[in-house]
């Protein structure tokens, strides 16, 4: 009785799930382009991020950002939040394998992804679909994708975990069909990977039994990281130098002018608020690391902001993290680093490459003053 309670509540959640995605299909997707290895996000309610909006995406996005990677996540669908920097996806919550299957060809026309990060099958289970049928299913859907994108890696993850122990035993046995399937396609010459998902979570990180709490989806983010940094090409090549070498005691959180192959640079150390970054030779030292967290770029515990009211010539500062879109900075992929709030580039003023020469706000123009990597 207790087991037929919980497929019930979960069929029940199900449904309510099932509902938000058809309303989400409603409306028009809002599309971001942030140039680079176009990767899709693909599968249900946990690519979506219920629960936690963004979901895996958000650590994701991040790790590969932090690592010097230019990825554009692509898709029909968008949501998540500010820390997340590219919205879209093809993540669909309370759809089934044979839903994802019907679609795909157009998805794949339209978004052409290089990378395909596919987590598919927990409703099959949850909505007690033809259980047994799913695995061909989901080997049906992965020829699709191969056929439709050839050229493209497909990684294709075992489901997480779930609660009810009479569906986490059906999710097992789906699972372990999943290895010998994609080994069958990368012997038949497709570009087809495993992901173990599953034991990357416990029911442990799950926040209502089928969906991950904020650490779980950040286990699911490291998990693809691996997985996709282990396979050449899937996410390009991390950003280099634009100087040969790496300084001594280089974190790779530097970031060097294109221009002067200099480093920005709080001069002093001086966090204070107002303090105006410069350029300065590459040294590795803290005042020349800047951390990714979310769209904030930190040093020394300050931020990097735009002062309200910016315009072109106003200077770039450090100021109290509060989290204003003028903290906020898109790292585009032409290599500018350009501000949410005024749209305004950072800029090595007058395109200079002296030691100390202090970097401002400028319209954009991705000229060598303009444009920076990570060292």
């Amino acid at each position: 009785m207790r087991t037929a309670r919980h497929w019930l509540i979960a069929a029940a959640l199900t449904a309510a799930l099932t509902a938000a995605g058809a309303a989400a299909l409603t409306a028009p997707a809002s599309a971001e382009s942030n140039g680079g290895v176009r990767i899709m996000p693909l599968g249900d309610s946990i690519t979506e991020g219920t629960q936690v909006p963004g979901g895996y995406r958000i650590g994701l996005w991040q790790r590969l950002a932090a690592g010097g990677y230019r990825n554009d996540f692509v898709g029909s669908q968008f949501n998540g939040p500010a820390s997340l920097w590219d919205h879209d996806h093809e993540g669909h919550p309370g759809w089934r394998i044979d839903q994802i299957d019907a679609n795909i060809t157009g998805w794949l026309r339209t978004t052409t992804p290089r990378t395909v990060l596919l987590h598919i099958g927990t409703n099959d289970i949850l909505q007690n679909s033809n259980v047994a049928g799913a695995p061909g299913r989901l080997s049906t859907l992965v020829d699709h994708i191969t056929a439709a994108a050839p050229n493209a890696d497909v990684f294709v993850a075992s489901i997480i975990p779930l609660s009810n122990s009479g569906q986490e035993s059906a999710a097992r046995t789906f699972n372990a069909t999943i290895p010998g399937m994609v080994q069958g396609k990368v012997n038949a010459g497709k570009r087809v990977h495993f992901v173990d998902m599953h034991a990357a979570l416990t029911t442990g990180d799950l926040i209502d039994g089928v969906h991950p709490t904020a650490s779980g989806y950040d286990k699911m983010a490291a998990t693809w990281y691996t997985a996709l940094r282990a396979v050449p090409g899937s996410i390009g090549d991390p950003g280099t130098p634009t100087s040969p070498g790496t300084p001594t005691g280089g974190t790779g959180d530097a970031l060097a002018s294109a221009a002067s192959g200099r480093c920005l640079d709080v001069p002093g150390s001086n966090s204070a608020n107002g303090t105006q970054p410069i350029i300065w030779d590459c040294n590795g030292a803290a005042n020349q690391r800047w951390t990714l967290n979310g769209q904030a770029l930190q040093s020394l515990g300050k931020c990097l902001d735009s002062p309200t009211g910016a315009t072109a010539g106003s200077k770039v500062q450090l100021w109290d993290c509060h989290g204003g879109t003028n903290q906020r900075w898109n790292l585009n992929s032409n290599g500018t680093i350009s501000n949410a709030q005024s749209g305004l580039c950072l800029d090595v003023a007058g395109n200079a490459t002296a030691n100390n020469t202090p970097v401002q706000l400028w319209t954009c123009t991705a000229a060598a003053n303009q444009r920076w990597t990570r060292r």
